[in-house]
């Protein structure tokens, strides 16, 4: 009985071990981040534009192992820029009717969290996740007299790939869409990014 405790625990100690060389514990990623997102204002009776728009920023995020294949993702991005659009006619009560060209701002943040799978191949390591949160919008316009935002819940679904430069570092291209909800309306946001990955 005396000897089966130490062995015991030797066997968890090299189990644990084995665990360790097998599973990495994981990554964090920092990148740039392109957005073809449906947030700005519009389309109305007031707007000859759609709500669609090219915003950019950043991307980040963190990954734990759990199994040799799976992670879980924790993932923050923020997508930042303008939309020009025009006030039509129907908009302005009184005559004479001069169209006015005007600009929307537009600030919007994710925050997702889901699983990640992944596999190596030589110096490449594909992946896809399926990722869940919320996002925050906030759009203004001087010339319509805009100002509003909103939170609502986020789904972000796609993939990539990481292209190993050199222990511990590689270089990740990834696509996702981000579907989110704001204003009582779905929006279909293409996200692309691309960026630095260290791995630990």
């Amino acid at each position: 009985m005396s000897r089966t405790i130490p062995v015991a625990f030797l066997i968890l100690v090299c189990a644990g071990t084995a665990c360790a060389q097998l599973v990495p514990k994981g990554n964090v990623f920092v990148g740039y981040s392109y957005a073809r997102a449906d947030v700005f204002p519009g389309p109305s009776p007031a707007f000859d534009a759609t709500r669609t728009g090219s915003l950019n920023g950043w991307e980040a995020s963190l990954e734990g192992k759990v199994f040799p294949f799976v992670g879980i993702v924790a993932d923050f991005t923020g997508h930042y820029g303008s939309h020009d659009f025009t006030i039509n006619c129907e908009a302005i009560p009184t005559p004479p009717c001069v169209p006015v060209t005007g600009n929307a701002h537009a600030n919007m943040h994710s925050y997702v969290f889901g699983p990640r799978l992944s596999f190596s191949i030589g110096r490449f390591t594909p992946f896809a996740e399926a990722l869940f949160g919320a996002a925050h919008i906030s759009e203004s316009s001087q010339t319509a007299g805009l100002s509003q935002s909103d939170t609502s819940l986020a789904t972000s679904i796609g993939g990539g790939i990481d292209y190993k430069l050199f222990a511990p570092v590689a270089w990740r291209f990834q696509g996702d869409l981000l579907q989110t909800r704001f204003f009582s309306n779905t929006q279909n946001n293409l996200k692309l990014s691309t960026g630095i990955v260290l791995r630990f």
